[in-house]
């Protein structure tokens, strides 16, 4: 166990929401710095890890490793092997070193299970990478949406990585029509105020979000505004940017394997009148975009059609999307 695992951007937020003392008790029984047998056999039943990274600019990224499943396992509790490597134009290409921070998620959309690990990098090698594990734990399945993934060969003529200082039509569409993303945030060291549990705390984290088709709004000038549903209250992902805040966004298309990298910087909005226009929203993530990366065909999975999560019943659209 982790005695006190919350650093003081996620203790701010648990503070405003009103469950700074049950998360004070809860989190050191949830978080740990180990990972149990059963989250060990489920990163390695999977055929895709989501990866979040940190460049030298202080800017996260949030990345997807896709193959056939087994090609991520864990030796023993405290480690985590990914026998893959980022592909040239992957953010994650310019990071992946020894010693670098990472987040990871694994998750299984059609079951509707994820559980997350932050570590370092202990070891890498022309197959892939060990990561020491500094804090593992899982996540509710709330806002998932169920699609599995099949794996198919990468494909050798994939276009070249494309470039945007803003978000064109494609990237718009894809964007205002996602029911699910990945946001990979960070708490670096420079962040810390250098009490124990901050300096423990420092690192990359990288988390789901998941809505109707639309619950990403896209505003004039590249602004995306995301509503924050009822979760665990860890508040990893929001107190991490609370003391830094930038965020990185990924975007699957799930009909051809296109992924579309997002960088920006974040504010949260946790009252006023535009809070209330989207329903089962408890604040809202404001995310200015300052440029993207659009990597066509770059994922070896595809997915069969989406079932979304009953937890969606309870939260609605923006006023411009109602009937």
């Amino acid at each position: 166990m982790i005695a006190a695992p919350f650093h003081a951007g996620e203790r701010a937020l648990q503070l405003q929401a009103g469950s700074r003392e049950q998360m004070a008790a809860a989190g050191p029984r949830v978080i740990r710095d180990y990972m149990p047998d059963q989250h060990r056999t489920f990163f390695a039943q999977l055929p895709f890890l989501v990866v979040g990274s940190l460049d030298a600019d202080l800017q996260p990224w949030a990345s997807v490793l896709a193959a056939p499943a087994g090609f991520v396992h864990s030796p023993d509790a405290t480690h985590l092997r990914v026998d893959a490597l980022p592909a040239a134009g992957d953010p994650l290409a310019g990071q992946l070193a020894q010693g670098a921070t990472l987040g990871l998620l694994g998750i299984e959309p059609h079951t509707r299970r994820r559980n997350r690990m932050n570590g370092t990098v202990e070891a890498l090698d022309a197959e892939g990478f060990m990561v020491a594990v500094q804090q593992s734990f899982g996540n509710c399945p709330r806002y998932i949406q169920a699609r599995e993934p099949a794996f198919v060969p990468p494909r050798g003529d994939a276009a070249s990585v494309q470039w945007l200082d803003a978000l064109d039509l494609d990237a718009q569409r894809l964007i205002g029509s996602a029911d699910t993303l990945f946001i990979a945030t960070a708490y670096p060291d420079d962040a810390a105020t250098g009490d124990e549990a901050d300096v423990r705390s420092h690192g990359v984290d990288v988390s789901h979000r998941g809505g109707r088709s639309g619950f990403v709004r896209v505003d004039e000038g590249g602004v995306l505004t995301v509503p924050d549903f009822n979760g665990n209250r860890f508040f990893n992902t929001l107190g991490n940017l609370v003391a830094h805040p930038r965020a990185g966004l990924l975007f699957i298309d799930y009909d051809n394997g296109d992924l579309l990298h997002v960088a920006a910087t974040a504010e949260l909005v946790l009252d006023g009148p535009e809070l209330a226009e989207f329903e089962g929203a408890e604040r809202l993530l404001r995310l200015h975009v300052t440029h993207a990366l659009r990597r066509p065909a770059a994922l070896s999975l595809r997915w069969g059609e989406a079932e979304l999560s009953p937890h969606l019943e309870g939260t609605g659209r923006w006023p411009s999307a109602r009937a």
